[in-house]
């Protein structure tokens, strides 16, 4: 519609008379009108161009409440902004989401015979929109009505993961370029927690708030203590420090009561390799951790109230240090030793030793620097990916955990080598993976046999990469695989062990090797290895590989919830996945028999009452 056209629907909605015009109106009417839900962008954009005044007032305020009312949760990046072209705004919003689709709707395409889609998602930076514009059209997509759009969500998540990642580790260089005095133990944890948990809602002024709530707890009770305690009127930034022993004893004293008898913080011991126990806003929210995460937590109290605690990287158990001596003193017997984990129990330097079951030199009972914390921090992550790496759900853990890890030692051949195979494993871009590997080799020529052997896959991958003719194509009318029953998109149930599942692909016979079968007791089955297997997405977030003679259809069949379920499917209908155009295109004929097979098995379950109630 023209613009005349617009401003005369416009006038014949408003109830205008005809002797007279929309511009006739006051100022604030004309702004209420151009702000009703009921017009579009394109109607403002027409109605601005019709004359100087109605251009002047849509370019005030029609256009702020039109970005505002379409995209809200965008509106804390304009708090701090005294004045704002809204138009030119809401014109690179709605181009950056059109980009961002685009973008979403190509991933499967080009990711799906990909196990981990991460250094192809680069060409997002190609866009050159506003990373805010393109978290908030992401988040839009995740937020669709569930069962719908999944293989869009499933790349919307990925790309949003990868976008976060980016502007974490940004931050996390420069705060790691800050002098030793300028970085806080805390926020170096809370970066470590952000970029291994980027789709959460964690930040620096959260965690803070959360720690304010514990210190005013501390407060009360120290108050009861001793009303007139410095303590009480310290700043929050901990500036003014404490100098007397009393009145520090008698601060830790309050910490220990409120954390670990009224609050209920304690080590955990029970699951004690579980990486929640690493993440300071799981700490805060479980009120559990490991000795590293929970002396960060009773280090930043203790500094808020004034007193001085210094990190110390025992052996096997993290510990705080509280000096009795004179200020920066070397011998280890000025300290009591405090164990955050332990409930904040106060240690000697012997008592120490007795603690870890051994003798330690006196080099471990030294302070240590922030990076070095977050380096411990980080590298009990690694080695809880590396003890998981069997588990494919431990993959992004895990190069989380060795991205934070290198870069703050770019140089550790170990690790780099760990990232190699890592990657190599994973399928990911191999132009990657021999970056890594030139890197170890210019740093210590000695690796030159095993990177030698890499680089050799590596280039070998490249050409078979070079002549891929993308997925083989699986049709059931073949012979050879006329004992196929069951379709993908077909909600299963295994008879032994009564999972649920969804089928993603079929073999006609196991593929797997010997030793699988094997393992796995497939002899022991009436039709052992020579009969059909599937591929399932199982609801414990496992994949695994069945055979056909183990499944049923599942007598009651819902959504599956496994994070990969997008890569294949497009939407959840009720009874069935919908499989996606990728998925489709390799098992063209599979959708024929899905429906067939929906139709006789649910066609009861999913009947309307009245018809049920007929018969």
């Amino acid at each position: 519609m023209d613009s005349k056209g617009t401003t005369a629907t416009l006038e014949r909605r408003s109830g205008s008379v005809c002797n007279r015009h929309l511009t006739d109106l006051p100022e604030e009417v004309l702004e209420y009108i151009l702000c009703l839900p009921v017009l579009e962008h394109t109607d403002v954009a027409s109605v601005a161009q019709t004359c100087r005044r109605l251009y002047s007032l849509c370019q005030n305020q029609v256009w702020k409440h039109k970005f505002i009312d379409r995209w809200p949760l965008l509106l804390k990046h304009y708090r701090c902004k005294e004045s704002c072209n809204w138009q030119e705004e809401f014109r690179a919003r709605y181009v950056t989401g059109l980009q961002v689709r685009r973008f979403v709707a190509s991933c499967s395409k080009q990711f799906f015979t990909e196990d981990v889609p991460c250094f192809g998602l680069d060409d997002v930076d190609v866009l050159g929109c506003p990373v805010h514009f393109m978290e908030d059209e992401l988040l839009s997509i995740l937020n669709t009505e569930s069962g719908q759009y999944l293989t869009w969500k499933y790349y919307a998540k990925k790309i949003l993961y990868f976008l976060r990642q980016q502007t974490i580790m940004k931050n996390f260089k420069e705060f790691l370029q800050q002098s030793q005095n300028q970085q806080s133990v805390l926020e170096g944890a809370v970066f470590v927690d952000q970029y291994c948990n980027p789709l959460e809602d964690i930040s620096i002024e959260s965690i803070q708030s959360h720690i304010d709530g514990v210190l005013e707890k501390i407060k009360k009770v120290l108050w009861v203590k001793n009303s007139s305690h410095p303590s009480l009127s310290v700043e929050k930034d901990g500036a003014h420090l404490i100098m007397s022993l009393e009145l520090q004893q008698q601060v830790l004293d309050c910490i220990n009561c409120v954390l670990y008898e009224d609050l209920k913080f304690r080590g955990n011991e029970t699951d004690y390799y579980n990486p929640l126990n690493s993440f300071i806003h799981q700490v805060l929210r479980r009120r559990t951790g490991i000795p590293i995460s929970m002396s960060i937590l009773y280090l930043e109290i203790a500094r808020k109230l004034g007193v001085n605690l210094e990190p110390v990287s025992f052996p096997s158990h993290f510990l705080l240090r509280w000096c009795q001596g004179h200020a920066g003193s070397s011998s280890i017997y000025d300290y009591i030793y405090i164990d955050a984990f332990g409930r904040g129990d106060r240690l000697t330097a012997k008592e120490c030793e007795l603690l870890i079951g051994q003798q330690v030199t006196e080099e471990f009972y030294g302070t240590v620097c922030t990076q070095d914390v977050l380096q411990r921090m980080v590298g009990f992550l690694v080695n809880l990916g590396k003890s998981r790496e069997s588990c494919h759900q431990s993959y992004q853990p895990l190069r989380d955990s060795l991205d934070l890890y290198l870069v703050m030692n770019s140089d550790n051949i170990n690790h780099l080598m760990l990232q190699a195979r890592l990657y190599f494993h994973l399928g990911m871009r191999p132009e990657k993976v021999l970056d890594i590997l030139q890197h170890i080799q210019a740093i210590d020529p000695s690796q030159h046999g095993i990177v030698g052997y890499l680089m050799q896959r590596t280039l070998e991958r490249i050409e078979h990469i070079k002549h891929e003719v993308g997925p083989r194509v699986k049709l059931r009318s073949d012979e050879k695989n006329e004992d196929i029953r069951f379709a993908v998109g077909m909600i299963m149930r295994h008879k032994s062990y009564a999972y649920n599942c969804v089928i993603f692909g079929w073999d006609p016979t196991c593929k797997m090797s010997l030793e699988w079968i094997r393992n796995m007791g497939v002899h022991n089955l009436p039709h052992g290895p020579h009969q059909p297997f599937y591929n399932v997405l199982v609801e414990d977030g496992s994949s695994r590989y069945a055979a056909q003679e183990n499944l049923e259809y599942s007598p009651a069949p819902l959504q599956i919830t496994h994070p990969e379920v997008g890569r294949y499917f497009a939407e959840f209908v009720g009874t069935h996945y919908v499989a996606n155009n990728e998925l489709q295109t390799q098992y063209p004929e599979d959708l024929e028999l899905l429906l067939e097979t929906v139709q006789d098995v649910y066609s009861t379950l999913f009947r309307p009452v009245d018809e049920k109630e007929e018969e």
